[in-house]
């Protein structure tokens, strides 16, 4: 077989060079290129079409999340793993969202980053265990096949998803929607169930994932 063709993305050398070395203690596995921005990754891929992206998210430029989003809408054949210092709900989130296949710890054991590839390649998602196990169970409840939290719901339950989130009480989104009070926590109802969510700090949590509302301070 031909050995696994890889580029490895982060701003900082000594990194880079500590994971090459780990990767080339792998028989399969060949490194070709090495990125210090995502604008700089994404003219490598063009030049070298690797199998295979780690990408740090800090970089300049260009960071990883945003190189992974390019990377999956132009190149979805090419596997991207997210190489994170973070165990973040909320970059977990993002990472996969952008259409990563794995997202790895850097203080994670060495033999961990050879069980991310093989996961990742052989088409399954992989996610460092020390990640809470609720991010996992969210991100497979929420995201069946590509579709986004918003195309989950119908118009007037994103509606009343988001009034929720900006702190309106069932009497003031009914007046607004000129609906009846019955009716919003109806459709509260169904959009934390087909959300997996079942609390209003979940949902305002979610609606700013989701892009619906603005972090507050």
């Amino acid at each position: 077989m031909d050995p696994l063709k890889v580029i490895i993305a982060d701003d900082h050398r000594l990194v880079r060079a500590g994971i090459r070395s780990l990767l080339e203690e792998l028989a399969d596995v060949e490194v070709i290129a090495e990125a210090g921005n995502g604008s700089e990754l994404l003219e490598l891929i063009e030049a070298n079409h690797p199998d295979l992206v780690l990408t740090d998210i800090a970089m300049p430029d260009m960071n990883g999340l945003e190189a992974t989003a390019v990377i999956a809408a132009k190149y979805p054949n090419i596997k991207v793993i997210i190489l994170s210092m973070y165990a973040s709900e909320e970059y977990v989130w993002q990472a996969f969202e952008a259409g990563a296949g794995g997202y790895l710890l850097k203080d994670a054991a060495p033999l961990e980053l050879e069980l991310s590839i093989r996961t990742v390649m052989n088409g399954s998602k992989y996610m460092s265990p020390v990640v809470s196990q609720q991010v996992v169970n969210d991100y497979v409840r929420n995201s069946t096949g590509g579709v986004s939290w918003k195309e989950m719901l119908t118009p007037r339950q994103r509606e009343v998803w988001q009034l929720i989130a900006e702190g309106k009480n069932t009497k003031d989104i009914a007046a607004l929607l000129e609906i009846s009070p019955k009716t919003v926590e109806t459709h509260r109802s169904q959009l934390m169930e087909r959300l997996g969510v079942y609390d209003v700090v979940g949902l305002v949590k979610l609606a700013i994932k989701a892009g619906l509302i603005a972090p507050r301070d």
